[in-house]
């Protein structure tokens, strides 16, 4: 008896298909940080194709092909299908980035006035994107930190997060950590502890991949 295509199990590579049509969708404007947090989040957890259909209902998707696997000759059962490529949860393929010390980029801040947040956003998103093929690289990330500078600690957390998320790993830090930037800005303490969590994840993710 055919089984319903709500009740089918995904594959890692419709997983994938459908973070990047919610990528999509976020640069399109069609979703703000928080939204496409947490239904990246959604999307690498998804069971069924039912799983992945509710995260379309209100957004386009292109057309994804259901795929059966093909019948072993000879046998009752089903052959396994070989994983394609880039079914998987996307791999590093670029080198591995800094391990910057907390306070030593804190003090940076004070003694720049803040000028070295823009040069500490365009690194770290430079490394990650180099890192994992994925992300909004150096030089966008530090466009936006310019002139949205309001969204800046919600896609950096979002990104660190992600890198946990590509290896299967629970999220350290999501957009929602940048929470703790607002509106402690004004006293200074949301801020110290939104860097120290998301500084402190990212440099134990670059330290598990082998940095120093």
């Amino acid at each position: 008896m055919d089984v319903e295509r709500e009740r089918l199990r995904v594959c890692d590579a419709e997983r994938q298909a459908a973070a990047e049509s919610l990528g999509a969708a976020f640069r399109d404007g069609r979703l703000d940080v928080l939204e496409y947090d947490e239904r990246i989040a959604r999307a690498y957890s998804a069971v069924t194709y039912s799983d992945l259909d509710r995260l379309f209902t209100d957004l386009p998707r292109p057309t994804v092909r259901t795929v059966y696997p093909p019948l072993r000759p000879g046998s009752y059962g089903y052959a396994p299908m070989p994983a394609p490529q880039g079914a998987r949860y996307p791999q590093p393929r670029g080198p591995i980035g800094e391990v910057r010390g907390t306070a030593l980029q804190m003090l940076l801040f004070v003694i720049t006035l803040g000028v070295w947040g823009y040069v500490y956003v365009f690194e770290t998103h430079d490394e990650m994107k180099r890192h994992s093929g994925e992300g909004l690289g150096g030089p966008l990330a530090l466009i936006i930190s310019l002139f949205a500078t309001i969204a800046a600690p919600f896609l950096l957390s979002h990104e660190v997060g992600g890198l946990y998320a590509r290896e299967g790993q629970r999220r350290r830090v999501s957009a929602l950590t940048g929470l703790w930037f607002f509106p402690g800005i004004l006293v200074l303490i949301g801020p110290v502890v939104w860097f120290a969590l998301t500084n402190t994840a990212l440099n134990d993710y670059w330290r598990s991949r082998g940095a120093r």
